[in-house]
């Protein structure tokens, strides 16, 4: 079996992937969900239509949110600084890429968000019994949403 076809026959594993910025920076997170597009459906029967099911078209686009989990650092505000530049109306909008990696660390699934802004901070659960690791959350809202094989 070639290369080309047995890479072809498994599916990509989920637990590689990298998160860039639009700054150029890249953060590793624990979790990335919320990747999803969606278009709405139109329904329209004419009046004089012979068929008594209405004819379906596509209609406007709709992305959700996306959630990034990861783990809490020192010294790192990065996304607190962001998100409270929503407070002064200036907020900064971003391109984010979220590559699906392969062993090699090539990327083998690109997902772009387009115009994308922090909507949500969600700290971590502080428990004096606890011996977790500290994460906090990130949604981010966007406009567009494209996704390409590498």
């Amino acid at each position: 079996m070639t290369e080309e076809t047995q890479t072809a026959v498994w599916p990509l594993p989920k637990f590689y992937f990298s998160v860039e910025f639009g700054d150029g920076s890249i953060a590793n997170f624990q979790e990335v969900t919320g990747l999803d597009s969606e278009t709405k459906l139109i329904e329209y029967r004419h009046g004089n239509s012979p068929i008594f099911y209405p004819i379906k078209m596509p209609g406007l686009g709709r992305v959700g949110n996306v959630t990034m989990r990861k783990g809490i650092f020192v010294n790192d505000s990065k996304f607190f600084t962001w998100l409270n530049e929503i407070k002064l109306n200036t907020i900064k909008r971003q391109t984010i890429i979220v590559k699906l990696l392969d062993e090699s660390g090539k990327p083998t699934m690109t997902w772009t968000l387009n115009n994308a802004w922090p909507t949500k901070m969600t700290g971590t659960d502080l428990k004096s019994e606890g011996n977790e690791v500290a994460i906090e959350s990130i949604e981010i809202a966007y406009e567009t949403l494209t996704a390409s094989a590498s």
